[in-house]
């Protein structure tokens, strides 16, 4: 089977969080996060192009009881923008931020909440590469 290109976005509000991995080398790697600024979708679309993405793996939010939200709905539309250019799949984004946190705490070290969110990124796109490519 060929090597596929993963994109994974945690979709935010004010910033989304990035990480890229390739099938071959099953391995997440955080982004610098993209603000949500007005040109973030544009951005979003010049890196599926450039890095050849096969896949874009969404964060899917759910609260404790794991219902959708309205974040939930946020993202999921958020991500409707990109259906013409890339497969599209979601992958649960619980408690991945507190994940993020914990990693870059052992880390040692000042981070930003970006840092946070490409982490957090990072660990949604190692769980469905886990999940559908381990």
């Amino acid at each position: 089977m060929a090597s596929k290109n993963i994109l994974a976005l945690d979709i935010g509000h004010k910033r989304i969080g990035v990480a890229t991995a390739n099938t071959a080398v099953p391995i997440a790697v955080p982004r610098p996060t993209i603000a949500v600024d007005g040109s973030d979708q544009q951005q979003i679309r010049d890196m599926i192009t450039a890095n050849h993405i096969d896949t874009l793996v969404v964060g899917y939010p759910r609260n404790q009881q794991g219902q959708p939200t309205a974040q939930t709905e946020f993202a999921t539309q958020y991500a409707k923008a990109f259906a013409d250019h890339v497969q599209i799949v979601y992958q649960d984004e619980s408690l991945t931020s507190v994940a993020a946190e914990e990693r870059l705490a052992a880390r040692g070290g000042q981070h930003r909440k970006g840092d946070v969110d490409a982490e957090a990124a990072a660990i949604i796109l190692q769980d469905y590469l886990e999940e559908y490519h381990g």
